[in-house]
């Protein structure tokens, strides 16, 4: 008899949502691989490269924290905010939300929720620059490697995190590393709706350019006429469909920019602080004037600019980029930039309409000339680290224009590419030297890369000629290295200068001063003319918070000397007068020197009020709230011009026991300031141990 073997065991079928799971898992694995090893038909060098550039450009903003003290009036108004989430909201100076900066407030809510979450401090409000600084740098990686492939994409990270200027702002609280990234992600965005010809990237690239505008209003539109002309030109797409994305992102653009102006000049003015800046108390005139056409067209502009007419970095004209303030912090390699962008725009001029490669260097070609145009001509207000804007189309054409101009080199037979690339090379390097002459006898670190510099710049260029003619590819190769070491060794040197030393929080630059520039007798870091700033210690180098006074640290503007907090003229006042004299006194404490023991004064005197004391300027206040910890008002604004304190309102602070000080000095200019100074002095008690320093009491108002 046949004995049957048992039937097998069912295999049970595994569940789809686990096969889902193990998949995702897998996948999740393969992706955390590829952080380090980069994607699979990269070659071996490409992800190393790019983890060391990217860990270059953190150390560079981040080394030595606690040198870097950042800007007074910026760390204020962050401070204020993590007081009061209206204060966050309108960006004010003060958590008594009197007055705002003059800009809108995104970056400081960037910084606001750092410090928010860690707590107030320099370490804390520096975490978000330094990871947007660094994130650039990997966005300008990702958007040249996409087109020009890794070689090109390493070079022009390397270039982005080695420019001066950059170095010198990321490791700030300015909100130029803010509007950078912002606009680099809309460079992103709008570059992958050129290559699908879909509508949303192009509407996120809108929603991201807004975004930048509520960081510094209208210098995010300058990349506007690169970013809608490569679309329409580029985009794969009919003609009427671009039209109508334009037309959609248009739109996006406009509401993602708009909201938070219509939002505060919807609220009555009653309800929100007074905009600091405008000349009637209105974000849209912020827009227009003083951000706006008052930067261009200086204080002779019909729009109200207030006073918007100091250039920290030279006279107006087409050489300013190259003058002896700003040619070290931005110009090292705008020759060869501007030999790769049009050797490249030749190179292409055959490929169909809908080619990557020149769409993309039309964009970052775009995004160089308008800011070097804007940044060139403005007359109105400029400091050198709006020029770090203009880095990302440097650092793309260096990058992508440098190898398609080495492979034209290798590949083609006509002579004439046989000395694009070597004369663009000698260019560059031959600037290099004249900039870095410009500070010779300044220190072992110029003089060694002057000497690096032209060594292998001459190398570089001689062995790209032998080789090319000898037919010797290895050589070549060598001499290109060359070049990279000839180009980058003098911006090196100044970055390396920038992330060692303190920062001037008012108006940073990297290197040593190099003179008067064009003629406004103004140097770099701060160290003479107009420019001078007291914007150093806006935090307490330990991260502990303002008003803590205990530990010996010392605030923006207080000297351990002197135990002072000044109320003059600061870096900012000059923008109403580029002469550098003081004109932030408007009658209302121009001139007072506010000691420790005057703030420890009004502590102790404080009796309930809102605000510790009113003060002439952002300058004097924002060193008060930080060394304090107490809301102070600021009467004039940033230069002591705004109308943001009249003496109705005075009087109405004072009868409802908000405020009892006001510092008034005899010196300043307006009518309204005249008038509340005499009203102070004629109603007010003097307070005999501080000078310029007056009581007020309801009892005081009539």
């Amino acid at each position: 008899m046949t004995t049957l073997a048992p039937p097998p065991a069912p295999v049970r079928e595994e569940e789809p949502h686990h096969r889902a799971k193990q998949a995702s898992d897998r996948g999740l694995a393969s992706r955390a691989r590829q952080l380090l090893t980069g994607a699979p038909e990269d070659p071996r060098w490409a992800r190393p490269a790019l983890l060391a550039v990217l860990a270059l450009a953190t150390a560079l903003y981040a080394w030595n924290l606690s040198s870097i003290t950042g800007n007074t009036f910026y760390n204020a108004a962050v401070y204020s905010g993590t007081k009061s989430w209206k204060a966050f909201f309108f960006g004010a100076l003060d958590a008594g939300s009197f007055i705002t900066v003059d800009k809108p407030p995104f970056a400081l809510w960037v910084m606001g929720l750092s410090a928010r979450a860690f707590g107030y401090g320099t370490w804390q409000l520096l975490l978000p620059m330094i990871a947007l600084g660094t994130g650039s740098v990997a966005l300008v990686h990702r958007l040249v490697k996409r087109d020009f492939g890794p070689a090109a994409a390493t070079l022009s990270a390397l270039v982005l995190a080695l420019t001066p200027i950059t170095v010198a702002i990321t490791r700030d609280t300015n909100p130029d590393p803010v509007l950078v990234f912002l606009m680099l992600l809309g460079a992103a965005a709008l570059l992958k709706a050129v290559r699908s010809g879909r509508l949303m990237p192009l509407v996120w690239s809108g929603v991201a350019i807004g975004f930048a505008f509520n960081t510094k209003m209208m210098q995010a539109y300058v990349v506007l006429p690169a970013f809608f002309l490569v679309y329409l030109w580029a985009a794969n797409a009919s003609l009427g469909k671009r039209l109508c994305n334009l037309a959609a992102g248009t739109v996006a653009l406009i509401v993602s920019s708009a909201w938070w102006m219509v939002v505060v000049d919807l609220i009555p003015v009653s309800s929100r602080p007074y905009i600091g800046g405008s000349t009637d108390n209105t974000v849209w005139d912020l827009v227009i004037g003083y951000n706006g056409f008052g930067r261009v067209f200086g204080a002779t502009s019909s729009v109200g600019s207030q006073g918007n007419s100091a250039s920290f970095g030279g006279d107006a004209g087409l050489y300013r980029m190259f003058n002896d303030i700003m040619g070290s912090q931005i110009s090292w390699l705008i020759p060869f930039a501007a030999i790769a962008l049009t050797a490249g725009l030749v190179l292409r001029g055959r490929a169909p309409r809908t080619d990557a490669k020149r769409a993309a260097l039309m964009l970052w070609g775009g995004w160089f000339v308008l800011h070097y145009l804007t940044f060139a001509l403005a007359e109105g207000t400029f400091h050198p680290y709006y020029v770090t804007a203009m880095a990302p189309g440097i650092a793309a054409l260096a990058g992508a224009g440098g190898v398609t101009l080495y492979g034209a080199f290798r590949e083609r037979a006509a002579a004439k590419w046989s000395w694009v690339l070597p004369t663009a090379i000698a260019v560059s390097t031959g600037w290099a030297v004249v900039l870095l002459q410009r500070v010779s006898g300044s220190g072992t670190l110029y003089a060694v890369a002057e000497t690096v510099v032209a060594v292998a710049g001459v190398a570089s260029v001689i062995g790209l000629l032998v080789a090319r003619f000898t037919k010797r590819q290895r050589l070549m190769g060598v001499a290109a290295l060359a070049a990279v070491v000839a180009l980058l060794a003098g911006p090196a040197a100044y970055s390396a200068s920038a992330a060692t030393s303190g920062t001037n929080g008012t108006n940073p630059t990297a290197g040593p001063g190099t003179g008067g520039g064009m003629g406004k007798g103004q140097q770099p870091g701060g160290t003479g003319g107009p420019s001078s700033s007291n914007g150093n210690s806006s935090t307490n180098g330990d991260g502990s918070t303002p008003g803590n006074t205990e530990s010996g640290a010392t605030e923006s503007g207080a000297t351990e000397s002197s135990g002072t907090v000044s109320g003059t003229a600061e870096a900012g006042s000059a923008e109403s007068d580029a002469s550098g004299t003081n004109s932030d006194g408007g009658g209302m404490g121009g001139e007072t020197q506010i000691s420790s023991a005057m703030v420890t004064y009004l502590k102790e005197n404080q009796d309930g009020a809102t605000w510790l004391v009113a003060v002439a300027t952002d300058q004097t206040a924002s060193s008060l709230i930080l060394e304090s910890g107490e809301p102070v008002i600021s009467m004039g604004g940033w230069s002591g011009s705004d109308d943001a304190m009249t003496l109705a309102g005075l009087k109405s602070l004072v009868k409802t026991g908000k405020l009892h000080y006001i510092v008034i000095s005899d010196s300043g200019r307006g009518s309204a300031n005249s008038e509340i100074s005499t009203w102070v002095k004629a109603n007010g008690t003097a307070v005999s141990d501080y000078s310029g320093l007056y009581r007020l009491d309801a009892s005081d108002v009539s």
